[in-house]
């Protein structure tokens, strides 16, 4: 299990650093505050699961794995769109990746959960 869940903490970390990187670096707003506020936005499904994912809890877990598939589907948009066709390929990679990690790890949570009931 540590495995999976080190995986979904490197697909975390890529999406948050991919995200950074496009906002800031490759296709940047005109000022520095409407950058920074709109990163803000699109990393908070992110940064507000961390915690409970740091926990250990199934229901942040469960939000983390619901909250890559906004990023899949952004992924997809930014893809078709046809300009950044290398980010946004990523964008889906390491979003799949977080939700097939973060699906395995809501069943052995519950799993776990289960059997300690017992």
């Amino acid at each position: 299990m540590q495995g999976w869940l080190f995986l979904s903490y490197v697909a975390l970390g890529s999406l948050f650093a991919l995200t950074g990187l496009r906002q800031f670096f490759i296709a940047p707003l005109a000022d520095l505050g409407p950058n920074v506020i709109w990163f803000a936005i699109q990393v908070a499904p992110l940064v507000l699961t961390l915690p409970g994912m740091l926990a250990g809890t199934i229901r942040s877990t469960f939000l983390l794995c619901l909250g890559s598939l906004l990023y899949f589907v952004h992924g997809v948009v930014v893809v078709y769109d046809g300009g950044l066709v290398v980010i946004g390929s990523f964008e889906i990679a390491f979003a799949l990746t977080l939700c097939g990690t973060t699906a395995f790890l809501v069943r052995k949570l519950r799993e776990a959960e289960a059997a300690a009931q017992i």
